[in-house]
């Protein structure tokens, strides 16, 4: 039997109970500090707060300690590690090694996504030093998840659902390059995002002002069962800086395919958390922030992966535009049945190649009465990436998570006991004594029993099992039931939730992480100086050491010849000669590797 765990992200606290309530089994959330994500900390007393709620069901919280660490931090790290483990963390998602040397004893420790995984051989090295989890990168075939599953014993996490980095995680330098602001310290500036000319060699543009690094969102929603069969543990969706709809949609749509897939195979999978999600919206992930979706290089073919045209969300495309006039904007739908809502939030490509994006005040069938949108004309296509109407029914129709109780009740002349067990195997009691008439009506009172006893309380949901009793039972008040089932829940609550456990690895303090280079990681080469006892290198020595060796500011799976039908391999006549991205000021050469098909920006 294996434990599957749908893994989200929280940019607050309230965030994470909402993804807890529509079906998550963990939550990763950052601290106030050391989290890759400058805009999404959270005060330990918010985390402290979701990891008591999340215990309820069993999941866990996460914390993200992602950054490297310079040598004047490490007293601040201590305390701030400690303060997590105070507060009930289940586990540190780490980039920087050095955290192994820091972190309190017993804490459980994953290795991020930055710390660029993929490969059997890097798998097993960082595995040795101490953590139980992995986390994959991105741009893994199911051939290759394979491999490392059968290479180590530690648990294995990966993406499913979110924003894509270009590169290999934690070695993009490109934002440090441009803007002084690293991404290994949180600040990055999206530089994957702008938009740039390609030219070639001698200088000729040959593709303008294209957002020519953005590749689409992650989606696979569809293929959990392959990746859980590869061996899989974990699947993460992507978005840290994401708002509460959008956490909810996506996690309810996992979630709800997680547990068709636990249905079909029942004896080989769990959810690794507890509780039922019942009642609520129903999830549509079209209607939620995408730059369209891609299934990457899960089944080791290139396909594409681009989004060019439109770096940020386009939502979908509803139709033309038909008439504008003043103050009013008419549309011919792409489909019949289109509603349009007032408050629906509306996004075209300008002749720029800009995306623009307005907001329709009052909608009245097809035509949506605005304020003047500038660049927008006639013949253009509309692009709706706020629906309102679903966004009210997400806030509207909250689903609600509950834990399944078995309870078993036995009513005598003088007396009553329930007893109550958890689907985490939390047993509690209750006997009270009534002196009460007889009930005259003894069937008419045993259903009475039975239907105020499957109340939902708290977060318990309540099913009696077994009911017995004698020839004569008493009359009790339905408020006399709803009293034991309140004292039930009351004693459940106490007793702590028997989660499934983590795996916690082998934390080894001399396992100095000699096999790195700077090639590898610029955290890594940081935090190597630590275990020698030298103390951590700056960030500007790092960066001085890593391009003095000619090390590229990013290694990416990704290639442009390839989205531009330049390839080498698919047209045998071209030559796979240097290209260069200019944006500005700044000219970066582009070089392929085309034995191990990949691209590097320079």
């Amino acid at each position: 039997m294996r434990y599957l765990e749908l893994l989200a992200p929280a940019r607050t606290a309230d965030i994470g109970i909402a993804a807890i309530d529509c079906g998550a089994d963990a939550v990763y959330i950052a601290g106030p500090a050391f989290g890759a994500r400058h805009s999404a900390g959270n005060p330990v007393e918010d985390i402290q707060r979701l990891c008591a709620y999340a215990h309820r069901f069993g999941a866990r919280i996460y914390v993200t300690v992602n950054t490297i660490v310079y040598e004047e931090e490490l007293e601040e790290v201590r305390r701030f590690l400690s303060a997590l483990q105070e507060a009930g963390v289940d586990a540190l998602i780490v980039q920087d090694p050095a955290i192994t040397a820091l972190c309190p004893e017993g804490m459980v420790l994953h290795a991020s996504t930055q710390c660029a995984i993929r490969t059997p051989e890097k798998a097993r090295f960082t595995a040795s030093l101490g953590y139980g989890r992995l986390v994959l990168e991105r741009e893994l075939s199911l051939e290759q998840v394979r491999e490392i599953r059968r290479s180590v014993d530690t648990e294995l996490e990966c993406f499913v659902h979110g924003a894509l980095c270009v590169c290999y995680s934690g070695q993009c330098y490109l934002s440090e390059r441009l803007s002084g602001r690293s991404a290994n310290r949180g600040a990055c500036i999206q530089a994957c995002r702008s938009r740039y000319d390609l030219e070639d060699a001698s200088g000729r543009v040959l593709v303008k002002n294209k957002a020519l690094l953005s590749l689409k969102d992650l989606n696979l929603l569809d293929r959990l069962e392959d990746l859980a069969e590869a061996g899989v543990d974990s699947f993460k969706i992507e978005g840290r800086l994401k708002s509460l709809s959008y956490v909810r949609n996506v996690v309810r749509a996992y979630s709800r395919a997680l547990d068709a897939l636990v249905m079909r195979r029942p004896d080989h999978y769990r959810r690794a958390s507890f509780g039922q999600v019942r009642g609520g919206f129903t999830p549509d992930l079209r209607k939620t922030f995408n730059r369209d979706y891609t299934g990457l290089f899960l089944d080791g073919k290139r396909g594409a992966w681009a989004a060019m045209e439109a770096p940020k969300s386009m939502g979908e495309a509803v139709g033309t535009v038909e008439r504008i006039r003043p103050g009013e904007v008419t549309l011919r739908p792409l489909h019949s049945g289109l509603v349009l809502t007032n408050g629906d939030g509306f996004a075209f490509v300008d002749g720029g190649g800009g995306i623009v994006g307005f907001r329709g005040d009052v909608c009245d069938g097809l035509t949506i009465r605005c304020k003047r949108v500038e660049g927008l004309r006639e013949g253009m296509t509309l692009y709706r990436n706020i629906d309102a109407a679903f966004e009210r029914k997400l806030e509207a129709e909250r689903p609600e998570r509950e834990i399944r109780v078995g309870l078993r009740a036995l009513l005598q002349e003088d007396a009553i006991r329930l007893e109550a067990r958890t689907e985490d195997g939390r047993e509690a009691s209750v006997t009270e004594t009534v002196a009460a008439e007889a009930a005259r009506q003894r069937d008419r009172m045993l259903d009475t029993v039975r239907t105020q006893l499957e109340k939902h309380t708290g977060n318990y949901r309540f099913q009696v099992g077994s009911l017995e009793a004698g020839e004569t039972v008493p009359f009790l008040a339905a408020s006399f039931l709803n009293g034991l089932r309140r004292t039930l829940a009351e004693r459940l609550d106490v007793l702590p939730v028997r989660s499934v456990p983590l795996l916690k690895g082998t934390v080894s303090r001399e396992a100095a992480p000699e096999v790195l280079t700077y090639k590898d990681n610029i955290a890594n080469s940081v935090s190597r100086s630590l275990y020698r006892g030298r103390g951590a290198v700056t960030l500007e020595d790092a960066y001085e050491l890593t391009h003095r060796e000619g090390i590229e500011f990013m290694r990416t799976k990704y290639c442009v010849r390839y989205e531009l039908g330049l390839c080498p391999r698919l047209k045998p006549g071209l030559r796979a000669e240097p290209l260069f991205l200019r944006n500005g000021g700044n000219r970066f050469r582009l070089e392929f590797d085309c034995r191990h098909c990949e691209m590097t920006v320079q």
